[in-house]
């Protein structure tokens, strides 16, 4: 077990998990509209297991897909992290950064600052070489923090695993942000 890290920004916390964030993250999970880019809403013993399987992370490397709380208010907005996806991926080994808020969070630069957070992580202390991130083709929001966030969206798509053969969601695009060109202010 390492010591789980938290990580600061201007306007937010990103932390271990607490039971009191299971509800809004439920919230969250359920809603059809915030997973629109997913293949389906999850129950809350699914939300419930993500959220274990985060702080299990947490626990064991010391970081992962964090809870983000607003540091003025201290309420729960969602989730913004560093993972090492399971599903078989051509790109393989490799640290995927992620983000899923909730919609009443969502056009304020939280993602974009979290995530931000969460690279300059991963390259200064974790002394990572490469980040990824991935989506949904259709997904324009998230592509768009990864532009932000000066990521480099790789050539095509790929079919996700995860993703039921005939789907919309089936071709996800990669985008990829190497240390050597990373900036904070990017």
């Amino acid at each position: 077990m390492t010591d789980a890290i938290s990580l600061h920004t201007e306007r937010l916390i990103l932390r271990p998990w607490k039971p009191t964030d299971l509800e809004p993250f439920y919230r969250l999970n359920s809603d059809p509209h915030a997973l629109r880019f997913y293949p389906a809403t999850l129950d809350r013993e699914q939300s419930d297991a993500i959220a274990h399987r985060s702080q299990s992370l947490i626990e064991e490397h010391g970081w992962g897909p964090w809870a983000v709380e607003l540091k003025e208010k201290g309420a729960f907005i969602g989730m913004v992290g560093l993972n090492r996806p399971t599903a078989e991926l051509y790109f393989q080994p490799c640290v995927e950064l992620l983000w899923r808020l909730l919609p009443e969070y969502w056009g304020k630069g939280y993602a974009t600052e979290a995530a931000r957070a969460c690279m300059d992580f991963a390259f200064n202390e974790l002394d990572l070489e490469q980040i990824v991130a991935y989506t949904a083709q259709l997904n324009r929001p998230s592509q768009t923090v990864m532009q932000r966030l000066g990521m480099t969206k790789q050539a095509g798509t790929f079919a996700h695993p995860g993703v039921p053969v005939g789907h919309q969601l089936v071709p996800h695009v990669l985008y990829t942000q190497d240390r050597k060109d990373w900036s904070p202010s990017a």
